[in-house]
């Protein structure tokens, strides 16, 4: 070969090798973009799910400070029916005050521990979707280094195999939608 058709050959492989410099860096960037959406997501429904969870606490609380008040109650009923008194209609009547709360408060027992229940539910289904945008975002950041490792070493299978696990982790992070 010429200097002149060396030069002419270099300058071509040279032009070709930066379209599709130019492409795979427009892939990384969407990548990269994705990542950094996948991430938010994720946070924010870690996020959700600690909130949850704290509100699914303050739930059980509230149903064990009923379950108390009952037990509380019961333990009151049960002494003032043993105690020998001068006045044995009121007795009665304060009793039938407790029977009435009591009923109540096993009313409301049900009640709050449904609600708990469900605040735990709410939890565990924030929590398997986080996993989900987790797992997403650590195929993004895969697939974002493989595709900048063709940049370098100019073989396409990098490229190939990073927009595949790229493709992968969007499906795996866009399934976090249908956790029910």
């Amino acid at each position: 070969m010429e200097a002149t058709e060396i030069h002419e050959f270099t300058q071509e492989m040279h032009e070709a090798s930066k379209g599709d410099t130019r492409y795979i860096s427009l892939i990384i960037s969407i990548l990269a973009v994705l990542v950094a959406m996948v991430t938010v997501l994720g946070h924010r429904t870690h996020t959700e799910a600690v909130l949850l969870q704290s509100r699914a606490a303050d739930q059980w609380n509230e149903y064990q400070a009923k379950k108390i008040r009952q037990g509380q109650i019961g333990m009151t009923s049960d002494l003032l029916s043993l105690q020998p008194s001068s006045n044995s209609i009121a007795v009665q009547q304060k009793l039938n005050s407790y029977k009435a709360h009591m009923e109540k408060l096993a009313d409301d027992l049900i009640e709050e521990q449904r609600k708990a229940e469900d605040l735990e539910h709410e939890v565990n289904r924030a929590e398997r979707r986080a996993s989900r945008y987790d797992l997403g975002e650590a195929l993004l950041q895969i697939a974002v280094v493989l595709s900048s490792i063709t940049l370098l070493t100019k073989q396409r299978i990098y490229f190939m195999l990073g927009l595949g696990l790229g493709i992968a982790g969007l499906l795996l992070a866009a399934s976090a939608l249908l956790v029910h």
